[in-house]
């Protein structure tokens, strides 16, 4: 979280103190850093910047339409899975043919608003899909361009609710049916094969479980080569790690590095391919927006009994499940900065949510006092795109912190605090 820093006693985001900011837009509160969401995503592209390629970030790391316009205008393809993902892309100015489109339920009235809007193509996820949407091509008298999304059956060696590369989970065609699957592919009328997809999982913190699945990827590049079946791109999705706690994850140049050289090796057992013939397609989310956000929040009460201590804030799993759902660890510091005299408790960070699960970190050592503010750290991926309504409470606001040209820190709204009426709209007595 290098956009965070202790000046003169207290915290600051791009140096932008985050005391002002809580005066002035509330807590909770989501922010984020335009500078390190730009660096991330171009550290891909300069990676990859001697080759054909195509940087999809995964959308639903965080949708808000600054960040996408953001990516948009620096180049960055779309990976989406809904279309509410799709109109958000298109409103914040995404190139279409710059979309990739995945999800394992893709229904008719997404496959129709995709080929009528002419994205790059539809990640296929099962054999009936494919079949769906060779029927709607042919109603809307259109050419589908699909790749297929290939289980490996790797293990992504993370949380079992981010892996997604087994052969026991949802996503993706099973590795010794894919053959078959093109093959049945190639014959349909309205369906234009144009590349390969994989996506193992998500917060990958070493780069064996990328490579074993390019490996297999290629390979079956190379069978249905030999079958006359032709690839134009290798998506290989995304899932790079991040930094959190005290992990060490692979830069985004590392991986491009081990995919190219993975790559390269395939072309050359193939002189009447060149570097051109294969477009590279990766898919980052996480990498990109998690260390450029944080969630600001204030601490209503302490409470100390029997040995427990409890900061009690007002964001809770409402607003950052990931603790609750993964047991994720998100580092928390206090805005006002520690001193070594300071009284200290391992507290236990906790919501307003009636959930026992409510807690965004445990064993903390704090020292805050009531209306002290606490910051959560790499909350930019994942985080306010999985906020809730549970128990009634309006989603945060987010702002985005950014340079001016002369050099001054601002921050921007980039979404409104929720009032209470926006709770019930829609509903009908």
């Amino acid at each position: 979280m290098n956009f965070l820093q202790y000046k003169q006693g207290r915290l600051h985001a791009d140096n932008v103190a985050i005391a002002e900011l809580a005066k002035q837009y509330g807590t909770p509160l989501y922010v984020y850093s335009q500078s390190h969401i730009a660096n991330q995503f171009m550290a891909y592209e300069q990676a990859l910047s001697h080759r054909k390629h195509l940087v999809c970030y995964a959308v639903k790391a965080n949708s808000n339409l600054a960040i996408l316009s953001l990516l948009a205008k620096l180049g960055a393809g779309f990976d989406i899975v809904s279309q509410g993902e799709l109109e958000r892309v298109l409103k914040a100015g995404a190139d279409p043919k710059k979309v990739v489109f995945s999800g394992v339920a893709k229904s008719v009235q997404e496959i129709e608003r995709a080929l009528t809007v002419g994205i790059k193509c539809f990640n296929v996820e099962s054999e009936a899909e494919l079949e769906r949407i060779n029927q709607i091509a042919e109603h809307l008298n259109k050419v589908a361009n699909i790749s297929l999304r290939i289980n490996p059956d790797v293990d992504a060696k993370t949380h079992p609710y981010i892996s997604t590369g087994l052969r026991e989970n949802k996503f993706g065609i099973s590795y010794q049916l894919a053959p078959a699957v093109y093959h049945k592919a190639a014959q349909l009328a309205h369906i234009q094969i144009v590349g390969i997809d994989c996506h193992i999982g998500s917060q990958l913190t070493e780069l064996s479980p990328f490579i074993d699945a390019a490996d297999r990827i290629l390979a079956l590049v190379a069978k249905l080569k030999a079958d006359h079946i032709t690839i134009q791109h290798i998506d290989f999705g995304g899932g790079l790690g991040v930094c959190y706690d005290d992990e060490v994850p692979p830069t985004p140049a590392a991986l491009v590095k081990v995919l190219e050289e993975r790559l390269d090796n395939y072309l050359r057992q193939n002189p009447d391919l060149n570097k051109d013939s294969i477009e590279i397609l990766l898919e980052p989310g996480r990498s990109i927006v998690a260390n450029a956000g944080a969630l600001i929040t204030q601490v209503e009460y302490t409470k100390h009994q029997e040995g427990n201590h409890f900061a009690i804030v007002d964001a809770g799993m409402n607003d950052l499940i990931r603790p609750a759902l993964y047991d994720a660890w998100m580092k928390i510091l206090a805005e006002k900065e520690p001193h070594i005299d300071d009284k200290m408790y391992s507290y236990n960070v906790v919501g307003p949510i009636c959930e026992s699960s409510d807690v965004l970190g445990k064993q903390r050592e704090l020292s805050v006092a009531q209306d002290d503010l606490l910051v959560i750290c790499s909350a930019g991926a994942y985080g306010f795109s999985m906020a809730s309504h549970y128990n009634s409470h309006p989603r945060p606001a987010e702002v985005m912190l950014y340079e001016t040209p002369t050099g001054q820190s601002k921050a921007k709204l980039i979404r409104a605090r929720e009032a209470l009426s926006d709770l019930w709209q829609g509903e009908i007595l």
